[in-house]
């Protein structure tokens, strides 16, 4: 059985800028301190938590030929069909955008896509489970006594069928999906959710992100932020850095400690 490497998910990050194309380049560690933060409360993006992988490996499963071309439309088309939406005053959440951005990728690659074959790969997204540095870093960080959350694109059900998939119930405070405001990060409004809902300022609030286009769109915002870039990707070129960067979270957790 062909496996999804580490390699492949480097080269197209889970959810590309349909302009911006990530490729893989081993990046390293550092804690990046550009400021003397007084960080209360840490927001995650999902995929800092869930491991997306099992997602792409079942395409890779049932369609190991064209896997890489599906794949590649897939996330490009997820990306851009959230901002188009967006753009036009034409919301639809993440699990019905992803949805239609499968079956554009199928489309666009003269693949017939049965229900049961379009269900197996959509459930992914259901019975996704954290990373495995996650939960050992999680109770370290709640011990620093942070406040936990998530701020993600995903809904908010997604978003709570992940922890309970990874026994990590009581280890976030609260989970915010951009859905709750109609929107998708990286605009302002989304990250504005976790400012508001905290009752924090922006500086306050350290954002985690998976991705480098969240990365540039919190530091945009005025987030410090720590880019966990499990995926080895190339650093966007967006005219800003993550203020520290890691491929695990026992990075993070190193890098909030030299704050105090």
């Amino acid at each position: 059985m062909a496996r999804y490497s580490d390699q492949a998910i480097s080269r197209k990050a889970f959810i590309q800028m349909a302009s911006l194309g990530a490729a893989g380049l081993l990046a390293s560690s550092s804690g990046l301190i550009t400021s003397n933060f007084k960080i209360k409360a840490i927001a995650f993006d999902a995929f800092a938590i869930f491991d997306p992988r099992p997602v792409f490996q079942t395409i890779h499963d049932l369609f190991p030929g064209n896997a890489r071309q599906i794949i590649e439309a897939w996330q490009s088309k997820q990306f851009s069909y959230q901002w188009l939406r967006i753009a036009a005053n034409k919301y639809k959440n993440f699990w019905d955008v992803t949805s239609d951005a499968l079956d554009f990728a199928f489309q666009q690659s003269k693949i017939t896509l049965r229900n049961k074959e379009r269900d197996q790969i959509m459930v992914g997204y259901e019975t996704l489970s954290a990373w495995s540095d996650v939960a050992c870093a999680l109770s370290a960080m709640r011990n620093e006594g942070f406040t936990i959350c998530f701020l993600s694109n995903m809904t908010q059900d997604l978003l709570e069928q992940g922890i309970r998939n990874s026994n990590l119930n009581g280890l976030f405070d609260f989970v915010f999906s951009t859905d709750e405001r109609q929107t998708y990060k990286p605009s302002p409004l989304a990250y504005q959710i976790a400012v508001d809902r905290l009752r924090l300022k922006k500086e306050e609030i350290l954002f985690v992100p998976f991705a480098g286009w969240d990365m540039a769109g919190a530091k945009w915002f005025g987030f410090p932020t720590f880019w966990v870039n499990r995926s080895n990707a190339l650093e966007e070129k967006l005219d800003v850095t993550p203020d520290g960067i890691g491929t695990h979270l026992d990075e993070l957790i190193t890098f909030i400690r030299n704050l105090k």
